[in-house]
């Protein structure tokens, strides 16, 4: 699942969740620290990882 990075406006503070893309189009993301809705996504880095199969 992807790694999503917000600001939490209550706790302000940056929070990384991990969700399916599906939650993430709800808006479903909450602080994992205050469990707040008030969340500002943040633009980060993008990470893959592939399976090399030879």
């Amino acid at each position: 699942m992807p790694l999503y990075e917000f600001y939490c406006d209550k706790c302000q503070k940056e929070v990384s969740v991990t969700m399916s893309i599906s939650e993430r189009e709800k808006g479903q993301a909450a602080c994992p620290r205050c469990g707040s809705r008030a969340m500002r996504p943040l633009m980060g880095t993008f990470f893959t990882q592939t399976s090399k199969k030879s």
